[in-house]
């Protein structure tokens, strides 16, 4: 029975054949040509993205990175001891590294934009869950590559392990000149970098890759020292800020329980709600439309936190008006900031659904004057994928009829397509009953 249950977890089943799956991570890892051209525009894409706080453009971005391939490569050259394909790797991961960082460092610095978004801030603090993601993400993107079908988790790695997001942020930080959000990101992304690699070596040392040279027993040792020493290095900050957030939100929980209580519960409209954790001691900022509370009541407020469990806090109650305007005036520019970029967001969307809709019925008129004999006609927008592994967008039309188009006929009808719809290229198709 456990011989059963073990052959449903065999990684050799399915596998692709050792050299060629080598071959493949070599041919990857160098960053010149085409692969230094993406890797810019993947970096300028993912600062974009992480600017306007729009998780499906950093999403993109992640997707057509070539980051991943150095740090795969690392991996395989760890687990076979070839230390001059370790060294390539090292140096190709370094200057995409540094591409990343000038490029993203150039569009923040020129940008008019200087708001830390959300998805920058959360690319500053890494916890033990990002170790966990960047682990088990680099476990199936090792897996994938050595499978003989390839299959979907590729594109799934690279969003999960989130390379990127954090080296962007990385570059943000040097922009603004907040070290603090720079040293944050490049942590992350180490953290990314390294754990990747490392799962790329436990899949190759449990798959049997060949060693590439022999080294002894004491050698390996010293490999092994050396892993677990940075993974330590990285584990132990990542568990430390893994307790700060899980803190901060406890923290924040008991916060909002003493609003609730306290104000909401009797009818206090609140206007301001600040809450600041990093501070000794922490502080909480209020404010009241209406209501106005004495310097005895907000020092019995302070008094009854420690009843909520909330210590070394205090509680503050901005009472005067021209600081309360100015806080309401600026949550009103940023709310408005937001709802400009969803504005933006829904154009944008509302382009790509207009660029894919047609008319059938308008068009199916026209083409009823011109070839009686056509019944019903459908258009829509196909992808068709080639063998260079790239899709090509082209408008179709399938109709019925009583009789198919003559060749001649079927030519003239996709050039009056072409012109009527203001496309390069249109493909018609006869349904066959």
């Amino acid at each position: 029975m456990l011989l059963k249950i073990l052959r449903f977890f065999n990684l050799s089943n399915g596998e692709d054949d050792q050299d060629v799956v080598l071959e493949n991570v070599k041919n990857n890892i160098s960053f010149r040509g085409s692969n230094l051209w993406i890797l810019a525009c993947a970096i300028v894409i993912a600062s974009i993205g992480l600017n306007v706080n729009s998780s499906a453009v950093v999403i993109g971005a992640m997707l057509i990175s070539p980051l991943m391939s150095p740090i795969v490569g690392a991996g395989f050259s760890l687990g076979i001891y070839d230390f001059d394909l370790l060294k390539k790797s090292l140096r190709n991961l370094l200057n995409a590294t540094l591409i990343g960082l000038i490029f993203s460092t150039v569009y923040f610095f020129l940008s008019p934009f200087k708001e830390t978004q959300s998805e920058l801030l959360s690319r500053t603090s890494p916890t033990i869950y990002d170790v966990m993601i960047a682990f088990f993400g680099g476990l199936v993107g090792v897996i994938a590559i050595t499978r003989k079908e390839k299959g979907n988790p590729i594109p799934g790695v690279a969003i999960a392990t989130a390379l990127m997001p954090p080296l962007c942020t990385a570059g943000y930080g040097l922009s603004i000149g907040n070290f603090s959000y720079f040293f944050g990101a490049l942590y992350l992304y180490t953290i990314n970098c390294v754990f990747i690699c490392i799962s790329t070596y436990i899949i190759v040392k449990y798959l049997k890759y060949p060693s590439f040279q022999f080294i002894d027993e004491a050698q390996q040792k010293r490999i092994k020292y050396m892993i677990t020493a940075v993974v330590l290095l990285l584990v132990i900050p990542s568990i430390y800020f893994a307790y700060k957030l899980l803190d901060e939100k406890k923290f924040n929980y008991k916060v909002d329980n003493f609003i609730n209580v306290e104000f909401n519960s009797k009818g206090y409209a609140m206007v301001i709600k600040n809450i600041k954790t990093n501070t000794s001691p922490k502080k909480i900022e209020v404010a009241f439309l209406n209501k106005k509370f004495t310097n005895s009541e907000v020092k019995q407020l302070n008094k009854s936190l420690e009843n909520y469990g909330i210590s070394n806090a205090e509680l503050i109650i901005k009472q005067d008006t021209t600081d309360i305007r100015n806080a309401i005036l600026s949550e009103i520019n940023m709310r408005e900031s937001n709802i400009n970029q969803k504005d933006v967001r829904i154009s944008q969307l509302e382009k790509i659904i207009s660029d894919n809709k047609y008319n059938n019925t308008t068009l199916f008129g026209e083409i009823k004057v011109l070839y009686p004999q056509i019944q019903s006609v459908s258009f829509s927008n196909h992808e068709f994928y080639q063998e260079t592994d790239s899709t090509q967008i082209i408008p179709v039309m399938i109709y019925q009829s009583t009789k198919n188009l003559k060749a001649a006929d079927a030519e003239k009808m996709t050039l009056w397509l072409q012109k009527r719809l203001n496309k390069k290229q249109v493909k018609v198709f006869a349904e066959i009953n």
